[in-house]
């Protein structure tokens, strides 16, 4: 078990707190998180925190002009960022009546989860060429930011698509925001997954190459067996 375990700091007396002391809630949600400041974080400055908060603040802005849905409370409940890095995604709605479950993709190149837990937020690693154990609930909105570029090499993108339209309740809605030639691929498969979807701009304008799918899983049933004896 050892190699599955992060050891604490050392401290140099018994009043230190090993980790750094961390703020109350809310204010540890947007103060520098200690693993930060200490430069545990590879490539992770308090200056890259800081506008990575300032960014999610004008992305969920601009999710929620392009779907009104997103700033009604009680619309979604559970939400799920799939590649969650500070959590930024969820730290922009911590005004909303929302639950959110930060994933760190295993095949991440930087390990955030513990920035996470200092931010007060609640995460888990996940492996997305693989199931994901979803008890005891499902989602209502799932969020993935460059999912598929990540794992393009990893695994096929139907794979990780089924597996999101599994965890996703019906008339659950999903942001993907990756390159362009990726989510034109994507649509042609959330199209016969019977996902209402469209790809929209980036929120710095046309011209960007990153752009956003924002989509709803369709309700529908299997037509009863009567309906398809009827039909020979």
């Amino acid at each position: 078990m050892e190699t599955c375990l992060t050891p604490l700091p050392e401290v140099s007396d018994s009043q230190e707190l090993a980790g750094g002391e961390l703020a109350k809630w809310p204010e540890r949600l947007n103060v520098i998180p200690p693993r930060i400041s200490r430069g545990s974080i590879n490539g992770v400055t308090a200056e890259i925190f800081q506008l990575n908060s300032e960014l999610w603040k004008k992305r969920m802005s601009y999710y929620k002009a392009v779907n009104n849905q997103l700033g009604q409370p009680g619309r979604y409940r559970n939400l799920l960022d799939m590649n969650a890095y500070l959590g930024g995604f969820a730290a922009a709605l911590v005004e909303d009546p929302v639950w959110v479950m930060n994933v760190v993709p295993a095949d991440a190149k930087i390990n955030t989860l513990g920035v996470i837990y200092e931010r007060g937020l609640i995460g888990t690693y996940q492996n997305w060429c693989e199931a994901m154990s979803t008890y005891p609930r499902t989602y209502d909105f799932i969020h993935a930011d460059s999912v598929f570029s990540l794992y393009k090499d990893r695994c096929e993108m139907e794979d990780i698509l089924l597996e999101m339209d599994r965890i996703l309740r019906p008339e659950g809605s999903v942001i993907l925001r990756d390159d362009v030639d990726v989510l034109v691929k994507i649509k042609r498969i959330t199209d016969g997954l019977n996902w209402m979807s469209r790809i929209v701009d980036h929120e710095d304008g046309p011209h960007q190459r990153e752009k956003l799918l924002f989509a709803v899983k369709s309700y529908w049933t299997a037509p009863a067996a009567a309906d398809q004896e009827g039909s020979f």
